[in-house]
């Protein structure tokens, strides 16, 4: 009997230690205490957005056309129309040289021609005359044919001056030096009263920024994962700031370049940009984001409510009467402190975002206060 009721007086004891141990496990308190009070935590509620799946690359601003002016005649330069920086269009008048010698050659060719075609007509006309008398016997056959070779030099020769007043003319308009493209003017490579020569000193660099490219690089690994992108439509880039923080402009991808470069493993990508606000510059260094997929209604959630350990990824996720769970998820990609899930959650369920230090699964929780609620369309801004 004795042995009996010690069993029983072990098995008590045991039993209330068993209790004690769940109760400070679970419940954070001691044996005693009364129920602890919930753990105060910030939360906030998951989200369903369409999400872009991008990919990074680091880019260059390159011009949509570069043109090194030069003079195609030899001058002065005797007037200069633009100021550096300056907006052009194609067409405007850059740089005047000095327009004399050109016109004067211009003047003599078109005297000579006038010449030649008055020695040209009185041949025709004197070959009218052979005709005639050639059938009268007056002439002999020989004259005439003198006179037909004569005729057919005289127009070779009107061709000939023709051609030079063309050429004069080009000449003269060449002393004119007009914008070949819709752009920005560089720093001038010369002032007025220069002798330039003839197409080999550069006089102003002329770059067209709108359109502008900006050319970046993605691993090679990324290639088909584009090409298979692109075949369903246009692909969209956005150019983020040197910090990668502040969006610049958005463009549409081009092309992927045909080589993939050996030694570094990565591929060239070209993007076309509007820039009508003049955001981007050649030279300029860029972050490019380049959009492979949109996921409809993905769902979303704060990437701090996002946890590491052992077993991979979970989120404390708050119940009813303020309980919480552990839940395994898996994370398809971050974006602006945002996490698209692939599994594990739900749009609308509340997760805990700060206070993770203190929890267990099964405590309750008091949120003090929600997390600003962050969404995908926000990444843009």
């Amino acid at each position: 009997m004795k042995n009996s009721v010690k069993i029983a007086l072990a098995g008590a004891f045991l039993i209330a230690l068993g209790g004690s141990y769940w109760f400070y496990r679970h419940w954070g308190g001691k044996p005693g205490e009364g129920p602890p009070r919930p753990v105060p935590v910030t939360a906030a509620i998951t989200q369903t957005a369409d999400f872009p799946l991008i990919l990074r690359g680091l880019g260059t601003v390159t011009a949509f056309n570069t043109v090194n002016v030069q003079s195609r005649l030899l001058g002065n330069i005797v007037k200069i129309n633009f100021i550096e920086g300056q907006s052009v269009r194609q067409g405007d008048i850059l740089i005047e040289i000095d327009p004399r010698p050109v016109q004067a050659a211009l003047d003599q060719a078109k005297a000579t021609l006038a010449r030649d075609q008055a020695i040209l007509v009185s041949g025709r006309k004197d070959l009218a005359r052979y005709s005639k008398l050639l059938g009268q016997n007056y002439v002999s056959q020989m004259q005439y044919t003198q006179q037909q070779s004569t005729v057919d030099a005289g127009e070779a020769t009107v061709k000939m001056d023709e051609a030079a007043v063309d050429s004069a003319q080009l000449n003269l308009e060449y002393s004119t030096i007009r914008s070949p493209i819709d752009g920005v003017t560089g720093i001038k490579q010369i002032d007025i009263g220069n002798l330039v020569p003839a197409n080999s000193q550069t006089l102003v660099v002329v770059t067209q920024i709108k359109p502008i490219y900006v050319i970046f690089t993605l691993p090679e690994t990324d290639t088909l994962r584009v090409r298979k992108a692109m075949q369903d439509g246009p692909l969209t880039v956005l150019a983020y700031d040197e910090a990668d923080e502040k969006q610049i402009a958005q463009g549409v991808l081009n092309l992927v370049d045909n080589q993939i470069d050996q030694t570094t493993g990565t591929v060239k990508l070209k993007a076309q940009f509007a820039n009508n606000d003049g955001s981007l510059w050649p030279g300029q260094f860029v972050n490019a984001h380049l959009v492979v997929e949109t996921v409809k209604n993905g769902v979303t959630a704060p990437s701090v409510a996002i946890q590491s350990g052992p077993k991979g990824r979970y989120a404390y996720v708050i119940g009813q009467d303020d309980v919480i769970e552990m839940r395994p998820v898996t994370v398809v990609q971050t974006e602006r402190q945002i996490a698209l899930i692939g599994s594990g959650l739900r749009g609308g369920e509340k997760l805990v975002t700060s206070g993770y230090s203190q929890l267990a699964p099964g405590m309750r929780v008091d949120v003090k206060e929600s997390s600003p609620t962050v969404h995908a369309g926000d990444f843009g801004r």
